[in-house]
C-alpha cells in the first residue's frame, strides 16, 4: 500500500503543471518535451516572450515562435484521476462548509449536491425518484471543484487584467507620442509660417522705408526751389514798389534817376522753373505680390524644382520638346538606339534629376489631358517589356484614365471620380519615405504613399497611349 501511495504521489507530480501547480487542464507539450496547461504557457509567453523568442519555464530552451502540441495522453490520465481513489487529489485543509440546515422533506442533513437541479439534497432525496437519475456529488467534493474552477477563473481574470494594463499602457504611450508629435508639428508650422510672415513684414517695412526716403528727397528739392522762388518774388515786389513810387511823382529827381538806373541797367532776374521731380513714384508701381513671391522662393525650404526630361529614357513613340520639359505622343524615332534605361513598351520617360535624400516638389501641367501617369521610380526598376506600376516593382504613381487612381500593390484604387485641375503637384519626402500628390491649384492632397525608399529614385512621366496631340509639361517658375 505504501508503494502504491508513493507511486501515486510521483504520478500526481508528473500530472501537475509547473506554472499553476495544479493538475493539467488542456495540457500541451513543447518541443523540448515539457508539459504545461495551454492557458498557463500562453499567459507566461504573453508576459515574458518578445523579440528574443519564447522560453520554456523549466529547461530555458528558447523557441523562435510560439509552438506546442496538444498532449492527449496526459489529458486522458488527468481525466481518469477521479476513478483512481489512491490518486485522488487531496483537497487543501479548509474550513468546513456550513450546511443550510436540514432537508425540509426528510429531516436529514443536506450532505449532497444535485448538479442537475443545482440545489442541496439529503441522502434520502438521492434515492427518491426525483433525483435517482440525476448527477449527484458530496458537498465537500463540489466545494473543492468550485474552488478549483474559481482558481482557474482567477488566473484567467488576472490574465485579462494584465492585457488591459498592456492596452492601457500602449494607448497612453500613443497619446503621449501624439502630443509630442503634435507639439513638434505645431512648432514647425509656427516656425515655417512665421518665417514667411516675417519675410513679408520685412519686405513691407523695406518698401515703406524706401517710399519715405524718396518722398523726403523729393520734398527737399521742392523746398529748396520754393525758397529760391520766394527770394526772387520778394526782389521783384521791391522793384515794382520802387517804380510805382517814382512814377507817382512823390520823389526827387535824384531818387528817380537812381531808381531808373537800377531798373533799366541792373542784371535780369534769375530764371526760375518748376522742379521736374516725378510725382508718380514709378519705382513703386510694379507688381508687389509677384516681386515678393519671386524673392520668397529664396527663403522657402522646399520650392518648386525646374525638372527636365531625359530623352535617353523616353519611349520611341514619345516626342520631347520645349527645352526638354514637354512630352507628347508622336512619331516613332527608329533611329534612336534601345539604351538600357529606355522604356521600350510602356510610354514613359524619366527626369534627369535623381533623389537619394531630402524634400523635393515639382508640378506638371496636364491641362486637357485625358490619360497620364505621374510618380517616381527606383534607379534599378524594370523599363523593358511589361511594366508593373506597383510599389514592389519600384513604382509609386498616380494615373488618370476614366477617373483618378493610385497604383498600389494589388492593382489600383480610386482617388477622385472627377478631375479638372490643370496642374498636379508631386512632393517627395525621401528620408521619411513619403510621396504625396496634390491638386497644384488648391493644394489639396490627393493621395500619399507611405513606404521606405532603399535606393535613389527618379521622377517619371507618361502621357499614355493612343492620345495624339495632347501633351504634359513640367512647370518652371523661375
Amino acid at each position: 500500500m505504501a508503494t502504491a501511495a508513493a507511486a501515486g504521489d510521483d504520478l500526481k507530480k508528473e500530472l501537475t503543471c509547473a506554472i499553476c501547480l495544479e493538475f493539467f487542464k488542456d495540457p500541451v507539450i513543447l518541443k523540448c518535451g515539457h508539459n504545461f496547461c495551454r492557458f498557463c504557457i500562453c499567459m507566461h509567453w504573453d508576459e515574458n516572450g518578445g523579440d528574443y523568442g519564447y522560453q520554456c519555464p523549466q529547461c530555458r530552451t528558447v523557441f523562435n515562435k510560439r509552438t506546442f502540441t496538444k498532449n492527449y495522453l496526459v489529458q486522458n490520465l488527468v481525466d481518469k484521476l477521479d476513478d483512481l481513489e489512491c490518486l485522488a487529489p487531496c483537497p487543501p485543509p479548509s474550513k468546513p462548509v456550513k450546511m443550510d440546515g436540514k432537508c425540509e422533506q426528510h429531516g436529514e442533513d443536506l450532505k449532497l449536491y444535485c448538479q442537475t437541479d443545482k440545489r442541496l439534497i439529503c441522502v434520502v432525496c438521492r434515492e427518491s425518484r426525483a433525483h435517482r437519475h440525476h448527477e449527484v456529488a458530496p458537498v465537500p467534493e463540489v466545494v473543492n471543484d468550485m474552488k478549483m474552477e474559481l482558481k482557474v477563473r482567477l488566473r484567467e481574470l488576472n490574465w485579462d487584467k494584465s492585457q488591459c494594463v498592456k492596452v492601457r499602457t500602449a494607448d497612453e504611450r500613443t497619446k503621449n507620442e501624439m502630443r509630442l508629435k503634435k507639439q513638434r508639428l505645431k512648432e514647425k508650422i509656427e516656425a515655417d509660417v512665421g518665417a514667411l510672415v516675417q519675410f513679408l513684414l520685412d519686405e513691407r517695412d523695406s518698401l515703406l522705408e524706401s517710399l519715405d526716403a524718396e518722398e523726403v528727397a523729393t520734398m527737399a528739392v521742392l523746398d529748396d526751389n520754393l525758397k529760391t522762388v520766394e527770394m526772387e518774388e520778394a526782389a521783384v515786389d521791391k522793384a515794382i514798389s520802387d517804380i510805382h513810387s517814382c512814377i507817382s511823382g512823390k520823389t526827387s529827381f535824384e531818387s528817380l534817376a537812381e531808381t531808373f538806373n537800377e531798373a533799366i541797367h541792373c542784371k535780369p532776374f534769375t530764371t526760375i522753373e518748376p522742379v521736374g521731380c516725378p510725382t508718380e513714384f514709378t519705382d513703386f508701381s510694379g507688381p508687389f505680390q509677384l516681386i515678393m513671391w519671386k524673392k520668397m522662393m529664396h527663403v522657402l525650404h522646399t520650392m518648386p524644382q525646374n525638372l527636365t526630361l531625359d530623352p535617353d529614357t523616353a519611349h520611341l513613340n514619345l516626342f520631347i520638346s520645349d527645352f526638354d520639359t514637354k512630352v507628347e505622343e508622336g512619331r516613332i524615332r527608329n533611329q534612336e538606339p534601345d539604351l538600357p534605361g529606355r522604356f521600350n513598351r510602356f510610354c514613359g520617360v524619366l527626369a534627369t534629376a535623381q533623389y537619394a535624400s531630402g524634400q523635393h516638389y515639382w508640378e506638371v501641367d496636364v491641362r486637357d489631358k485625358g490619360v497620364w501617369y505621374l510618380g517616381v521610380t527606383t534607379e534599378c526598376s524594370n523599363r523593358k517589356g511589361f511594366v508593373s506600376l506597383s510599389p514592389s516593382s519600384g513604382y509609386w504613381s498616380l494615373c488618370l484614365q476614366d477617373r483618378l487612381y493610385a497604383n498600389v500593390e494589388d492593382g489600383r484604387i480610386p482617388v477622385a471620380d472627377y478631375w479638372n485641375s490643370p496642374r498636379v503637384g508631386v512632393y517627395l519626402d525621401y528620408d521619411n519615405g513619403r510621396l504625396s500628390f496634390y491638386d497644384a491649384v488648391t493644394m489639396r492632397r490627393l493621395y500619399m504613399f507611405d513606404t521606405c525608399f532603399e535606393e535613389p529614385v527618379y521622377p517619371f512621366f507618361s502621357p499614355g497611349k493612343n492620345d495624339p496631340g495632347s501633351r504634359m509639361q513640367i512647370c518652371h517658375y523661375y
